[in-house]
């Protein structure tokens, strides 16, 4: 009867238990994010023709810049970092499933015991006979050959959430691997470009100089017939020195540009092969930019965002599981003696066990609150990282779309300048040679020339950059 009450007794404080540990917070929610706009900026029509689904070797007609990206995919150091976060996420998608399942060994030991005559384990052994004809050693030996599992009982699903959410952050690195490789596209074509145009600036720098030289020679032979003085001899002379000085910071520009493409594919300096074509006759690519809620699949960084977020709430759910309680199977089967002669003696030597623990916090639960209290806060926060992005993605397109169409505008026009300019050059040097003007005219006419010569060539690199930006913002080049 005692037995039985104490039995009823346990079960009803296991239920008690049960009861208190089951009243868990409810997680927290944010307001609804805003939807994405139905188009981009000014645009009037919905054509959902999208270049970002061109693969970049279709996007990039270029072959020398073609292979810059094909070798920078290859070495590329920080692309190889994000490949071995993968490995690492890739590992702990293993790790959280292995938690799922019972966790089993064999376990063999081997010890010895002597405890006090005087003690209640002492008495009894001494006073316990074994068997007939068995020695019982003093002091007694413990040798064990057992096979043990733990199994943790996943109720409440925190093992599966947590493992689920594995997937996602896995899922994500995968995502985070082809927003790198996007950037990292846009970054060596932008590069790529930019030395085309130093290229370009250069070689109007030593035109330039040519003809200041030129000039020189003139004011020269102007003096010398008493049509000119010494000061618009060393006006030129300064001029010259001064386009000389140019050339130089070009070519470093040049040198640095090419051990920053040289670092992007992970080599040493060498010379960067690129196309000798006239820089102001390349096109930029033709780019259509579709609708804007296409980013939510074409950008790697709002998928991102998007498995983080996933990932985040189910961690809400593993962290609410901890008020609940938690039932843990433990069993072992083996064989133990105090002598190893006698360990195979069945039935006698038989060791084997089976029990389940049943465990729910109940009174001291604020390390479980705080968490809980934390992994809400990771939640929201990566909600709003998600509003975040996708309102950056949107913003970035815009902003590239707005630039091409402005920049076209401002080459047409800078265009005009330039052929303005030439031609007053021409005209300025045949007036010059009948003295109809003084010095003075024929050098501002030319170092307007050259600055707009040169802001030319910056309109169209800005150009090619701008239609490389839209792809890699609509989300192209990692397919």
């Amino acid at each position: 009867m005692y037995k039985f009450k104490t039995y009823q007794y346990s079960i009803a404080l296991g239920i008690c238990l049960a009861a208190a540990s089951c009243k868990a917070p409810a997680a927290e929610t944010a307001s609804a994010s805003t939807p994405v706009p139905e188009l981009f900026g000014a645009a009037k029509n919905q054509d959902t023709t999208n270049t970002s689904n061109l693969k970049w070797k279709d996007f990039f007609k270029d072959q020398n810049l073609v292979d810059l990206i094909e070798t920078a995919l290859k070495n590329n150091q920080e692309l190889n970092i994000t490949l071995q976060e993968i490995e690492i996420a890739k590992n702990d998608v293993r790790v959280r499933k292995g938690l799922l399942l019972p966790s089993a060994g064999i376990r063999a030991g081997a010890g010895v015991e002597k405890v006090g005559r005087y003690t209640s384990q002492g008495a009894g052994d001494a006073s316990t006979e074994i068997k007939p004809g068995v020695e019982t050693p003093d002091p007694l030996g413990d040798f064990t050959i057992a096979a043990y599992a733990n199994w943790e009982v996943d109720i409440w699903k925190k093992l599966r959430n947590s493992k689920k959410a594995a997937v996602s952050r896995y899922l994500a690195t995968v995502e985070g691997k082809n927003f790198v490789i996007t950037n990292l596209i846009a970054e060596v074509a932008d590069s790529y470009y930019e030395l085309l145009a130093l290229d370009s600036q250069l070689e109007i720098v030593k035109q330039t100089i040519a003809l200041q030289s030129n000039a020189l020679e003139i004011v020269k032979v102007q003096k010398q017939a008493a049509r000119a003085t010494e000061l618009g001899v060393k006006k030129f002379e300064a001029e010259v020195l001064t386009s000389k000085s140019l050339e130089f910071d070009i070519l470093q520009k040049i040198k640095e540009n090419e051990n920053k493409i040289n670092f992007l594919l992970g080599r040493y300096p060498q010379e960067i092969k690129r196309t000798n074509t006239n820089f102001l006759t390349l096109l930029p690519a033709a780019v259509n930019s579709g609708i804007p809620s296409q980013l939510l699949m074409n950008r790697p960084d709002v998928k991102q965002a998007e498995l983080e977020l996933v990932a985040a709430k189910l961690d809400v759910k593993v962290a609410r599981a901890e008020f609940y309680p938690s039932l843990d199977i433990s069993a072992a089967f083996g064989v133990q003696a105090f002598k190893p002669s006698y360990l195979f003696t069945f039935p006698e030597s038989l060791l084997y066990s089976l029990a389940g623990d049943v465990v729910a916090p109940l009174i001291n639960r604020n390390a479980i609150k705080a968490e809980f209290s934390s992994a809400n806060a990771r939640q929201l926060q990566a909600l709003y990282n998600y509003d975040k992005t996708i309102l950056n993605a949107y913003l970035e397109v815009s902003n590239q779309l707005s630039k091409i169409e402005n920049l076209q505008k401002s080459y047409d026009l800078k265009s005009q300048q330039v052929d303005a300019l030439n031609t007053s050059i021409d005209v300025s040097n045949d007036l010059f040679k009948s003295a109809r003007v003084d010095y003075f005219e024929v050098l501002m006419t030319q170092r307007d020339a050259l600055e707009a010569k040169l802001e030319l060539i910056d309109t169209k690199k800005e150009q090619l950059n701008a239609a490389v930006y839209v792809y890699r913002d609509l989300g192209g080049g990692w397919k």
